[in-house]
């Protein structure tokens, strides 16, 4: 009798981590939304209670695989930094546009991403890119309100700023973190981009919003539940379950995020217009086409991501 390959017999495992992780990350923005606590307060403690988690299972594996080396933990680093930016901005745009849409907004990385790799690498972009990009920032424009109706209370102009700003920041940190690359270590590159991140969210935070380290005990519970659920729960979620699916089956899986985030919203109250939720179609439509332009091929330093927590 055959005996059947660990890949097949749990074909079923990767799959469900995926969809898992992609909930996991879905709840980010709702979870900091009902802290109640202000970008820079969110982002910084978000980073440094992960790393409670994190310091842990990075010693553990720079005991079993070795130092990391120096080359890489800068590169870690400058990526952490880039990160600690993102979280600050896209915190400031779930306040500005609600939890649903910025999820929904983030994706612009998805445009910046190969603009990137074009002028770092010179890997130039896909023939699909050029028909994607103006259909993505066209969704990006309705879903945030910049474009037809907002919700009311929400502020279009700024959310796409902040929303920019967030997409240019965590492009640049995909981009250098897989530049760096594992090298034999999973937990002790985002250990230090964590640390680094926590860091630039306190200097990019204190700067712009303050960070109130006394938000009080509901705060907490909610800002606690956002470094354990949307940053380490689903760091290991996806990134274990990513290399054992097709490129083409993780991007489709990844897409879940901003749909469940968008549903989400709308659960804690968040009413988005028709023109946005037109908006928001759209952009998951761009990058969902953008996914497609990838199957079969290798995916190197130049080729698009998918959304993976930050």
């Amino acid at each position: 009798m055959e005996k059947p390959s660990p890949g097949r017999a749990w074909r079923g495992g990767p799959v469900v981590s995926a969809v898992a992780g992609s909930a996991c990350i879905s709840a980010s923005a709702v979870f900091m939304k009902l802290s109640g606590t202000n970008a820079g307060t969110a982002a910084f403690l978000r980073c440094g209670l992960a790393l409670v988690v994190l310091v842990p299972l990075s010693w553990r594996e720079v005991r079993r695989a070795g130092t990391r080396p120096l080359r890489h933990v800068l590169m870690d680093a400058g990526a952490g930094v880039l990160l600690g930016v993102d979280m600050v901005f896209w915190a400031a745009s779930v306040l500005t546009v609600g939890a649903s849409v910025a999820t929904v907004l983030l994706n612009v990385q998805v445009v910046f991403f190969p603009l990137l790799a074009w002028l770092v690498s010179g890997t130039r972009p896909s023939g699909r890119f050029a028909f994607m990009a103006p259909l993505m920032l066209a969704g990006v424009a309705l879903a945030s309100g910049a474009a037809g109706h907002a919700q009311p209370g929400s502020h279009p102009v700024a959310g796409v700023a902040f929303g920019t700003v967030a997409g240019v920041a965590y492009a640049g940190y995909l981009f250098l973190m897989r530049l760096g690359g594992g090298r034999g270590h999973t937990v002790t590159p985002v250990c230090v981009s964590t640390a680094s991140a926590a860091f630039a969210a306190a200097v990019t935070g204190g700067l712009w919003t303050g960070i109130d380290l006394a938000p009080g005990r509901a705060a907490w519970g909610w800002l606690i539940t956002l470094a354990l659920v949307g940053q380490v729960l689903a760091w290991l979620l996806i990134t274990t379950a990513l290399p054992e699916l097709a490129p083409n089956v993780g991007a489709a899986l990844l897409l879940l995020q901003p749909v469940m985030a968008f549903a989400l919203g709308v659960a804690i109250g968040e009413r988005p217009t028709l023109t946005q939720v037109g908006g928001c179609v759209l952009v998951v439509a761009a990058v969902g086409y953008n996914s497609r332009a990838g199957r079969g091929r290798t995916r190197g330093p130049g080729s698009s991501p998918g959304r993976r927590p930050g």
